[in-house]
């Protein structure tokens, strides 16, 4: 859709546009200040209106988290029907939502709401970062170690809720894992100046490591079995709990990514799963990789080494 606008005049104070699919925009304002801006909202998956809004405003913020920035404001987008649902259900939303915001220090200002029949939710968010120490999908460099902070799998697990075949047990360590803060991760980024950092959503783990293949120039090698699961998630992806996008993410890497004869289909199946409030990929020189990682575990159980950047080759993503 994109290709069809005109182009916009440049502008050397836009250092981050959508050029390159970063998960925000960076726009700087003085030689120490710049501000981070991004936008997110999606319906409903999980059955908790106040959990539903805690990870809509984490999904949202780590969007600025992922830059290494700091949030500090954020407007609420509502779409709700008027008719036919409880009010009440709307308030928890945004009573979870605000749980969030105010945990972070990041004030609500306002927002939009539209009269529609299906629920979606989230926030516009703004954050604020050093212009000079800004991380992006394209600060790769060959031989970086590639660093998952979160395990995968929120995306079948919320499709298996949906259609009653999640456990308990597997719908509260999904809840978990999406409600754990990428604050954490942030402050990791700036203390060891990671330079190549995206966080891992809707597209799914291959989907934004191929758009940070693709802004660094480099082909990111990854080992399949050291990327962490959330238990249950690839029995879910066995039973046909996909989503949608499985299909779509599939398209939208097309043939740059090459998969190893022998891999468990099911597997491959959760590394085109689209994540909620998901980890964040890391790439860091191979020498920092396991301080940074021992930083990193100190809040992010399984995060883990998965992979490498090379020297970009015939593919963008290699998966063995």
């Amino acid at each position: 859709m994109l290709s069809g606008l005109e182009r916009q005049p440049d502008d050397p104070n836009l250092l981050v546009g959508f050029d390159k699919a970063d998960d925000a925009g960076v726009y700087r304002l003085r030689d120490d200040l710049a501000i981070v801006q991004t936008l997110d909202f999606f319906t409903p998956i999980v059955d908790d209106p106040f959990d539903y809004g805690r990870i809509a405003a984490l999904n949202s913020i780590n969007d600025v988290w992922a830059m290494g920035g700091t949030p500090v404001t954020a407007m609420a987008i509502t779409c709700f029907p008027k008719k036919g649902v409880d009010f009440s259900i709307l308030q928890e939303i945004m009573r979870g939502g605000l749980s969030v915001l105010t945990e972070n220090k990041v004030v609500l200002v306002g927002g939009h709401s539209v009269d529609n029949e299906q629920i979606m939710f989230g926030y516009s968010v703004t954050g604020v970062i050093d212009p000079n120490h800004v991380a992006t999908s394209a600060g790769a460099q060959p031989g970086d170690a590639i660093i998952l902070t979160k395990p995968i799998g929120t995306g079948v697990i919320s499709t298996g809720i949906k259609r009653a075949k999640a456990s308990p047990e597997v719908v509260a360590e999904s809840v978990a894992t999406m409600m754990t803060s990428g604050k954490y991760a942030a402050e990791a980024i700036q203390k060891f100046d990671v330079k190549g950092a995206t966080d891992v959503t809707g597209f799914a783990l291959l989907g934004h490591a191929w758009e940070m293949a693709c802004a660094s120039n480099v082909t990111i090698e990854i080992d399949s079995a050291k990327v962490p699961l959330i238990n249950g998630a690839l029995e879910l992806a066995a039973a046909g709990m996909l989503t949608g996008a499985d299909k779509t993410n599939r398209e939208y890497v097309g043939e740059d990514v090459s998969l190893t004869d022998g891999l468990d289909p099911n597997l491959v199946k959760l590394f085109y799963d689209p994540q909620t409030a998901g980890g964040l990929l890391l790439a860091i020189p191979d020498e920092k990789a396991n301080d940074l990682l021992s930083e990193l575990r100190l809040n992010y159980s399984r995060a883990q080494i998965i992979g490498r950047a090379t020297n970009r080759t015939s593919t963008r993503i290699l998966v063995a």
